[in-house]
């Protein structure tokens, strides 16, 4: 049998949305908007990170010491005036996200290709470290 409870979730989640206009949901994807899909195919790694609300410009990716480091920062500020010049509405809003990734030491920028678009930030990287090629021995015959 199901007995309500103040520590529900579904009470809380009610209630945050009444208190902060937005749902929970939205709050929590707001925490963590950097959700990664790793997919390895034929000797490539592609990583997926979703990294809704930045642009290209805000995102930056290093690679040092085997760590792929993934940031990202964005801020906006807004000001509304009446007609007498004061201000009767002010907002900044600033946020900043980061994760590394251990992907070899291996590798090299060269290795890693980026893309970026609708919001989904694309890497491929080789999933093997590269051998060097072997040199084959040729005997010159002397006549």
């Amino acid at each position: 049998m199901y007995a309500p409870s103040i520590f529900d979730d579904r009470m809380m989640n009610n209630f945050l949305d009444d208190f902060f206009g937005k749902p929970v949901s939205a709050l929590n994807r707001m925490a963590n908007p950097m959700r990664t899909d790793i997919v390895e195919k034929d000797g490539v790694y592609t990583m997926s990170i979703e990294m809704p609300g930045y642009t290209k410009d805000q995102i930056k990716a290093e690679l040092k010491d085997g760590y792929l480091t993934v940031s990202a920062s964005a801020g906006t500020e807004k000001e509304q005036k009446d007609d007498a010049g004061k201000v009767v509405y002010s907002e900044r809003q600033f946020g900043a996200c980061r994760r590394s990734y251990f992907v070899g030491k291996h590798l090299n920028e060269q290795d890693v290709k980026a893309n970026f678009e609708n919001g989904v930030l694309k890497l491929e990287f080789p999933s093997e470290e590269k051998k060097p090629a072997e040199e084959v021995k040729r005997v010159i015959s002397i006549g």
